[in-house]
């Protein structure tokens, strides 16, 4: 699929939504990105993770990994589609790990994927709890990537489906704030 067609799924079905939103860092936006408005359709959720399987089809990749809760899905379909398995990291007590007996061994090709990127904080600490059991990473791959382009994975090659460059505010230089438009709360239209 292309990048449009990949923008047109999110579109389709809700996820990117336009309006005043209050994101959770607390600064405000005109566009949300609601993930699961498409993971809740199976049939979307395998086509964008096989876009994902197929770039990195030659890595040899042995295990695909996902920070929980949308990861936990996008791992499992594009280890589906790379014929791998699939395990995800959560967090305890504000700290990434593995649990449920999820291990890495040293030198095993893994993938990360994740739904959303904005600043990579998430997925950087899922590329720490990876590294630290030895693993080769051999990439991440995102649905989208919402940095502008911003965000750094070192050596760690980087694939996102969807480029994004949505400008967030803080709440004294919002324009949609200025100009008097209702704020939405995050993640629902409010219609």
């Amino acid at each position: 699929m292309t990048e449009e067609e990949r923008l047109d799924i999110f579109k389709k079905t809700g996820a990117l939504m336009e309006g005043h939103f209050l994101l959770s860092s607390g600064l405000h936006s005109k566009y949300y990105v609601e993930k699961f408005n498409v993971l809740q359709h199976p049939k979307y959720t395998e086509l964008l993770c096989r876009d994902i399987a197929e770039h990195f089809k030659d890595e040899k990749i042995e295990t695909v990994v996902g920070p929980m809760t949308g990861g936990i899905l996008l791992a499992h379909e594009t280890g589906k589609a790379l014929g791998t398995r699939s395990i995800f990291t959560e967090r305890v007590n504000g700290k990434m790990t593995f649990r449920r007996g999820f291990s890495i061994k040293p030198g095993e090709k893994v993938l990360l994927v994740e739904d959303i990127i904005t600043t990579g904080g998430s997925i950087k600490e899922v590329l720490d709890v990876v590294k630290s059991q030895g693993a080769d990473i051999r990439g991440v791959g995102c649905l989208v990537d919402r940095s502008g382009g911003n965000v750094d994975f070192g050596d760690v090659p980087f694939y996102p489906l969807i480029h994004l460059d949505i400008k967030t505010y803080t709440p004294d230089e919002c324009p949609l704030c200025h100009e008097g438009v209702p704020m939405t709360k995050r993640g629902r239209t409010g219609r």
